[in-house]
């Protein structure tokens, strides 16, 4: 009998003895399939989904390799059903086919008539489709090219989409070497794309659109210049904030052969159309009178590419947009396919399927991301809290346990033990960053910091003029400060696995000396607090990092 780490059950669900010495090869090895449901101390219980078989199958992984890992690291022979399942869930993707016909136009295909039948009888087709051409093809006009995959996708039988794309506006990008620094320990005259960049360009565009994950400071945004230079046309790319706006020009003129005069900012505060233009989701969603005003944006220029930033924050109004960008070819970037609203299956439909994606700890190992300690601080409350949060309304007690007075205190004695790093101060409600801010003595960045004090702060700690910087949630994401080396966060949005994800990511930019990165998350015991922060940790156990907890009256040495 094997004794492998993997105990995989009927009911789809995989535990993972996290002490055993093959675990960290098969979590590697399950990744690509299953998702991490929990992660206490000693098993990590996963579950297959079918959307997470269809990612992998899209991703080029077949029925075949995911059996041969699931009986390779099984301790107990795998339940037969679910290998007949797995096998079957896998085959449903690409049964149905979106194509190009020199008649009809776009039709969808099926190798099975009898799957072509049961989708059209269904009502989430209605109107969707047109005429029936054979038994097995059917018209679709192209308007409804995307609302159809959703539709397909709810049904269970996910269309694969081989119909093509239109050209675009051509536009020559090239990417070119640098005379500014790139990354630590390489040489900006011969500067190019790491291997796993290269590789992840190469995915999406074989695969034409999709999805891209790379952990947070692995270079995504030169993977979206590595796809701009692959298409050489017009582009279109959306991003969080005005901030990352700017970051994104930046990036650009030092990377590739674009110049600031063909870079345009479609924001709230400029509104230009250039051959590449980078579009806030702010602009794009805002309403007037019931209307989105700013939608012509989509058809200003005939788009050749459009990049989505942050593809697991996409708002729920750009995917309706999307839904009538399919004949552009889509690349989303991501750390995370999490999504907490549950659309990850809309990601899959309308912006693409997993194209790439590489593990975090193996992005570390090559020594592309800083190797990262995490650790939990608990607080006890003293009895009079407690006794407030005890009592006190449910939608009041998160809010209670996350601005613990005494988390103040944790915090100086964390920074204290870090007088020489640039430490980064992460929050959820602007009051208890507030008094942190004057307790340290730091500056605070809000929602309500204008883009330029947030640029000027931005580069004041990425100069080393500030070494404390208090930030909201405003930070989680699309910020570039590769100098932070320590994040302590004091509350968050309830128990969002995205969010922790984005908030480790500010310090895992690789550093000059090789340091390690330090994450603090500062957590009341016994109260909600606490629930929410082992929900948030989910998705980074899943990548292998695991949280050292430690009592809050023990800080001492801890680094």
């Amino acid at each position: 009998m094997p004794d492998g780490p993997l105990i995989v059950q009927s009911d789809k669900s995989i535990l993972l003895e996290v002490d055993h010495p093959q675990s960290g090869d098969a979590r590697r090895a399950i990744a690509p399939f299953a998702e991490l449901e929990r992660a206490p101390e000693h098993v990590h219980t996963y579950r297959l989904t079918n959307l997470g078989l269809w990612n992998a199958r899209a991703a080029g992984h077949d029925a075949e390799q995911v059996v041969d890992t699931l009986m390779a690291y099984s301790r107990y022979p795998v339940p037969h059903a679910l290998l007949v399942d797995v096998a079957e869930t896998m085959g449903r993707y690409g049964r149905l086919t979106l194509a190009s016909h020199p008649v009809h136009g776009l039709v969808l295909e099926s190798t099975d008539a009898a799957v072509l039948a049961e989708v059209l009888k269904s009502k989430r087709s209605s109107g969707l489709v047109g005429e029936r051409i054979d038994d097995t093809t059917v018209a679709v006009h192209p308007s409804q090219r995307g609302n159809l995959k959703q539709a397909l996708v709810k049904l269970g039988w996910p269309a694969e989409d081989l119909a093509g794309y239109v050209d675009g506006e051509k536009h020559a990008i090239t990417l070119s070497p640098t005379t500014t620094p790139v990354y630590p320990g390489e040489d900006a005259a011969t500067w190019e794309p790491r291997p796993y960049q290269a590789q992840a360009v190469d995915g999406f565009w074989h695969g034409g659109s999709g999805v891209v994950v790379l952990p947070c400071g692995a270079g995504k945004t030169i993977v979206g210049a590595g796809a701009m230079a692959k298409s050489g046309t017009t582009t279109l790319i959306l991003v969080t904030n005005t901030v990352s706006a700017r970051q994104w020009r930046d990036e650009l003129i030092r990377r590739t052969s674009l110049t600031e005069d063909e870079i345009g900012e479609y924001s709230g505060s400029r509104k230009e159309v250039k051959p590449v233009t980078i579009a806030t989701y702010q602009v794009l969603t805002t309403k007037r009178k019931g209307v989105y005003t700013h939608l012509e944006l989509l058809d200003a220029r005939d788009w050749g590419l459009v990049v989505y930033d942050e593809v697991h924050l996409l708002p729920a109004p750009i995917f309706r947009m999307t839904a009538e960008l399919q004949a552009r070819r889509r690349l989303g970037l991501t750390a995370t396919l999490v999504r907490e609203d549950g659309r990850e299956d809309e990601v899959f439909s309308l912006i693409g399927p997993k194209r790439y994606d590489a593990p975090w700890k193996d992005i570390e190992q090559q020594g592309y991301i800083a190797p990262a300690d995490c650790v939990e601080v608990r607080l006890t409350l003293p009895e009079h809290e407690r006794m407030v949060y005890a009592t006190a309304e449910p939608e009041d007690k998160y809010r209670l346990a996350a601005c613990a007075p005494g988390k103040n205190r944790v915090v100086e004695r964390l920074v204290a033990q870090h007088p020489d790093d640039q430490v980064l101060i992460i929050g959820q409600y602007i009051d208890q960053l507030e008094e942190l801010a004057g307790h340290l003595d730091a500056p605070l960045i809000t929602g309500a910091t204008t883009v330029r004090e947030r640029q000027k702060l931005f580069g004041a700690f990425r100069s080393g003029e500030i070494s404390r910087l208090v930030v909201s949630k405003v930070a989680n994401f699309s910020i570039d400060l590769p100098e932070a080396s320590v994040a302590i966060q004091v509350s968050g949005s309830f128990g969002s696995r995205q969010e922790e994800a984005q908030r480790l990511g500010r310090v895992m930019r690789p550093k000059q000396d090789g340091r390690t990165a330090h994450f603090y998350a500062v957590v009341a015991r016994d109260t909600v607090d606490q629930d929410f922060a082992a929900h948030r940790q989910r998705f980074l156990a899943e990548q292998g990092y695991a949280y050292r907890i430690v009592d809050a009256e023990e800080l001492d040495g801890v680094k």
